[in-house]
């Protein structure tokens, strides 16, 4: 059946014209097909092109065994939206399908090309508008001609449709984009994507749709000599090469064809001629950017799984992993010795807005993971708690759950992203009224442990922040906010205690915020019993200077001593001296 929908979408591909498929003898009585056409009517589309897109459909209908057990056909065609020419339970009869398809007017506004695939999907192949049901096990092929670059995005619901068990030919005239093209078809995608520079080249091609079902299979003999595919013709054969490949003159080898050599293509870099056309390619340690041809330094950093406990330093073409001062690195290359007398109640306050988008709140939530890996975790050391906030607020987990940091990583990378907007104040009442409670984990204000809040926010507040922003810190929480892309930063400066320039981060993106974590980690791992509200400082570094000093005073005191000593020894000389007088 392959073979079969191979030929027939060839044959929509290289017989455009109404009056080359006329048909001799009778037509090929083929197995039963459910085919629906999707047709780009975009304003890009000229109306003679069309017009030669409409005689390209009559012309194929002439060549079709149609009928309800036979091939059924639907047509529909998109622009910023979808319309039905005709469902495929429409017509049994072609004379009917021709003057619908004749009748046919174009849309003539946007490309939806994704849109035009979900229509497909869900509607056009559905029991109800006449496809037959799965059961039957009928073969859905759906053959998609377009112009142009879709203005959605295409390679999520093509993927989803050929789950669905539907067969996408991706077929591009002129100014259509080979990636859309290869992103929308199944595999194998040299038998599934099409590429014609114009349509007025479709005319040299008038094999007939019978002929090449039906004529006796001459290349099945295997004596053709063919160096890619044989096509059967009538009584006969020929050579076709794949796409991206010509024909030679001995008319059965091919050869490349050199897109480069036309032009870089605007490549920033390289240009590298492939079977499906230009594509542009990044020197080592680059990498190309969306649009396919400019190219990018590469950030090792953010492109592997460094594994850098603190900070990932990229360096060319490899990276090296750092530590905050006064942490030495581990013979791993690593990890940094951990810092385990801080005592705190930390609290996360993540904005899960529309603003945010669902790709970079996961980076949030690794964000969240790397400061959580240089915490030390546990009942009696480091709590952790989590509360995310858009028009609501929700607690993702409170401080009291968890004992190990691997548990709050877990439940971080479970977090659902809620959308919708960013009421920060609502988030900052609903962190002092109930998150810093006993009931949900928090230690008693006896014991003396800080309690620190983390804002985390990439936009405006959609309510008022001043009250419960200075209700926080009013009652002990020292306040840390981290701002990123449009982030307010006189809302971030108020959110925060003093002084700002230790409480307040800001990144300019979401793939950049790992360089943040040097000032929260010094910051958020505080000496043990510090009052709420005092510059948190690394415990490592309170230690190293207590050592120091103690180490001084030591030495001093060993001075003081042999000074002493010296000094009694002098006296004894002189006092030798004067009896010898």
């Amino acid at each position: 059946m392959r073979g079969l929908l191979c030929w027939l979408v060839l044959l929509f591909l290289l017989q455009p014209w109404e009056s080359q498929l006329q048909l001799a003898g009778p037509r090929c009585h083929t197995g039963p097909l459910d085919l629906v056409f999707v047709i780009d009517s975009s304003r890009s589309v000229r109306p003679f092109e069309f017009e030669t897109m409409r005689q390209f459909l009559v012309g194929l209908l002439r060549g079709l065994n149609v009928g309800p057990n036979a091939t059924r056909v639907g047509v529909i065609q998109y622009s910023s939206q979808v319309q039905s020419v005709f469902p495929l339970r429409a017509f049994s009869r072609r004379e009917d399908m021709e003057r619908a398809i004749r009748d046919l007017v174009p849309l003539a506004q946007g490309t939806m090309t994704g849109l035009a695939i979900q229509y497909a999907m869900n509607v056009a192949f559905s029991v109800a508008e006449g496809a037959r049901p799965p059961e039957e096990r009928v073969p859905r092929v759906a053959v998609i001609v377009t112009d142009g670059r879709p203005q959605d995005r295409v390679a999520e619901v093509a993927a989803q449709a050929r789950a669905r068990g539907i067969e996408i030919y991706a077929v591009g005239v002129q100014r259509a984009d080979v990636g859309s093209l290869r992103a929308m078809a199944s595999p194998p995608l040299d038998e599934h994507v099409f590429l014609v520079e114009s349509f007025d080249l479709i005319q040299e091609f008038g094999l007939q749709f019978q002929s090449r079902l039906c004529a006796i299979d001459l290349c099945a003999e295997g004596t053709h000599g063919c160096e890619h595919h044989c096509v059967n013709s009538p009584g006969s054969y020929f050579c076709r090469c794949q796409i991206g490949f010509v024909l030679q003159q001995d008319q059965r080898s091919c050869r490349a064809i050199d897109y480069c050599s036309f032009g870089n293509h605007s490549c920033q870099h390289e240009c590298v001629s492939t079977p499906g056309g230009p594509r542009c390619h990044c020197r080592e340690g680059h990498d190309l950017q969306p649009d396919g041809r400019s190219c990018q330094v590469r950030d090792l950093c953010n492109g592997v799984d460094h594994g850098c406990e603190f900070q990932c330093v990229s360096e060319g073409l490899s990276y090296r992993c750092l530590c905050p001062e006064g942490r030495q690195l581990q013979a791993d290359g690593k990890s940094c010795d951990r810092c385990r007398e801080g005592h705190v109640d930390l609290v996360l306050l993540v904005d899960g807005s529309k603003s945010v988008r669902p790709q970079n709140f996961e980076l949030v939530k690794r964000f969240v993971n790397q400061i959580v890996d240089f915490l030390d975790v546990s009942p009696e050391g480091t709590r952790v708690g989590l509360v995310q906030f858009s028009s609501r607020v929700r607690t993702e987990f409170p401080l009291g759950r968890y004992g190990t940091a691997a548990e709050v990583k877990q439940a971080v990378l479970a977090v659902e992203y809620m959308e919708r907007g960013t009421m920060t104040g609502l988030a900052l009442r609903h962190m002092v009224e109930h998150s810093f409670s006993e009931a949900q984990g928090a230690r008693p204000r006896a014991l003396n442990v800080p309690r620190v809040g983390l804002v985390f926010t990439d936009g405006r507040s959609q309510d008022d922040i001043s009250v419960w922003a200075a209700r926080a810190k009013e009652e002990g929480i020292a306040m840390y906010a981290v701002g990123v892309g449009k982030a307010v930063e006189a809302e971030l400066r108020e959110i925060a205690s003093e002084p700002a320039e230790l409480h307040v981060s800001y990144a300019p993106d979401f793939g950049t915020m790992t360089h943040l974590l040097r000032n929260l980690r010094s910051s958020i791992c505080p000496e043990e019993g510090i009052s709420a509200g005092t510059e948190l400082r690394s415990p490592c570094e309170c230690e190293s200077l207590v050592e120091f000093q103690g180490r001084t005073l030591g030495a001093l005191e060993s001075l003081t001593l042999n000074l002493a000593q010296l000094t009694a020894r002098l006296e004894h000389l002189e006092n030798q001296l004067a009896n010898q007088k």
